[in-house]
């Protein structure tokens, strides 16, 4: 017996599973176990390159010329997407065996990637829970309207959204926002209790440490001249990886009647199949669906599952080049149950 995707993948036909979601969710727990010399592994292999990579553009700063900088700023900003996406895995308890050791090694990458990571931990927690949920949006999610809601708001709501969703925004000035100065503060959860404030003002404290020990070693404009490119591609890289993985064409968005974690799960996350190289560096993060279905897999062990699950390969599967498409989706279609571009909208009334 065969089950169907219901929905198909970006340009591909619907893929037949042989067991339904929930059974391959239970069937993934195997995966779940933590190998300790992998992880250490893991995490050497992302910390050691990205310092080594600092210094070298500090060198490149003082002796060669901001060119090289820029240069090799790009790799750099790649090795701290990844410990972003180890961090991640500390979140879902797969880094090491003992919550208590995850939580410390988030902690402390939080300093580096400026995510405080028990307030990160709770909202991403929730995006889980929630994904493709249209009765859950608003947290850890990029804001999504849909077609019914997008036209029944005023001239300057549409235009606003419209100002949100702009690529411009959306993945230039937005992730420097975010991860700059949104996550200086827990926003959404000002009221949500101590764990937020301690780990924000605790994150803070780390980011305000290590930036001045930093500028004291190397000088105030040298420090803010290397690391800014860093961070900003990096931020820019993490919205895309994140945006790609649930914005596109034949995602799945539910309301509380329809809505089933293992099939928004499976249905609503994409199979970002990047080269080699690109798979490495972002942490098989791009094997988003098999994550959601199981988070707590590590992501050493992600790929291991489309071996063993070769029906699993072809779900919304969708390349490098196919996911520049997903720019111009923006809006969500209840009626033919895909995502749209702003002109599947139709003629809107301009009276409000």
């Amino acid at each position: 017996m065969t089950h169907d995707v219901t929905a198909p993948g970006p340009l591909g036909p619907k893929t037949q599973l042989s067991r339904t979601p929930a059974e391959l969710g239970r069937a993934l727990k195997e995966y779940t176990r933590p190998d300790l010399a992998r992880s250490l592994v893991e995490i050497a292999a992302s910390a050691i390159p990205f310092a080594v990579l600092w210094i070298a553009m500090w060198l490149a700063f003082v002796h060669v010329g901001y060119w090289l900088v820029l240069l090799l700023a790009l790799p750099a900003a790649g090795f701290l997407v990844r410990l972003f996406m180890i961090q991640h895995d500390c979140g879902h308890g797969s880094v090491f065996k003992t919550r208590r050791a995850n939580d410390w090694l988030g902690r402390a990458l939080g300093v580096l990637t400026l995510t405080p990571y028990d307030h990160w931990r709770h909202t991403h927690g929730m995006h889980h829970a929630g994904a493709g949920h249209l009765d859950r949006r608003g947290i850890g999610d990029v804001a999504t309207l849909t077609v019914r809601e997008y036209r029944a708001r005023s001239r300057w709501g549409r235009f606003a959204y419209r100002v949100y969703r702009h690529p411009l925004l959306l993945f230039g000035a937005g992730p420097v926002f975010v991860f700059v100065f949104q996550h200086r503060l827990p926003v959404g959860f000002l009221r949500g209790g101590a764990v937020h404030w301690t780990s924000t003002m605790s994150t803070n404290a780390g980011i305000a440490g290590v930036a001045a020990a930093m500028m004291w070693a190397v000088g105030v404009v040298p420090f803010l001249m290397i690391h800014a490119p860093i961070v900003v591609l990096a931020s820019a890289a993490g919205v895309w990886l994140f945006y790609v993985q649930h914005q596109f064409e034949h995602t799945s968005w539910d309301g509380a009647d329809a809505w089933r974690h293992p099939e928004a799960a499976l249905h609503g996350s994409s199979h970002y199949a990047l080269p080699a190289p690109l798979r490495w560096i972002t942490a098989d993060i791009g094997i988003h669906h098999v994550h959601h279905l199981s988070s707590r897999i590590p992501h050493y062990r992600l790929s291991q599952v489309l071996r063993d699950f070769p029906e699993l390969r072809d779900v919304n599967r969708m390349t490098l080049r196919e996911s520049l498409g997903c720019v111009r989706l923006t809006l969500w279609d209840e009626d033919t149950r895909r995502l749209v571009p702003f002109s599947a909208a139709g003629p809107l009334a301009t009276a409000r």
